[in-house]
């Protein structure tokens, strides 16, 4: 079976290619060679290149960790507000279905 290629929006190739830059400005700023971060946050050299480079289908995990070791806020720096974020997410989730199904196509033409 053949995989198919993802596609990405202009919007998130922007995102990631800023996040990537933003990533590899903070790496260099603190004088960190490629192979130090890599060590820092548990990939390898070439990993942490795609990172940099804002390629959309490395490790969110990673491209995270990386940001977050280097200070590189990603949400609300403050913890509470994170927190509060996060429980109204919980809150409006509970109150949906847990899962999500098309709806059947009822053909009622006699």
């Amino acid at each position: 079976m053949a995989k198919t290629k993802a596609t990405f929006s202009p919007i998130t190739l922007e995102a990631t290619r800023l996040l990537g830059a933003r990533i590899r400005l903070a790496r260099r700023e603190r004088r960190w060679t490629t192979q130090d971060l890599a060590e820092r946050i548990g990939v390898s050299r070439p990993t942490l290149l795609r990172i940099e480079k804002g390629d959309p289908t490395a490790s969110l995990g990673a491209t995270f960790e990386a940001a977050t070791i280097l200070g590189i806020p990603l949400f609300d720096e403050d913890a509470s507000r994170r927190r509060f974020e996060a429980s109204r997410v919980e809150d409006r989730l509970a109150v949906l279905p847990k899962t999500v199904r098309k709806r059947a196509r009822i053909d009622n033409d006699f």
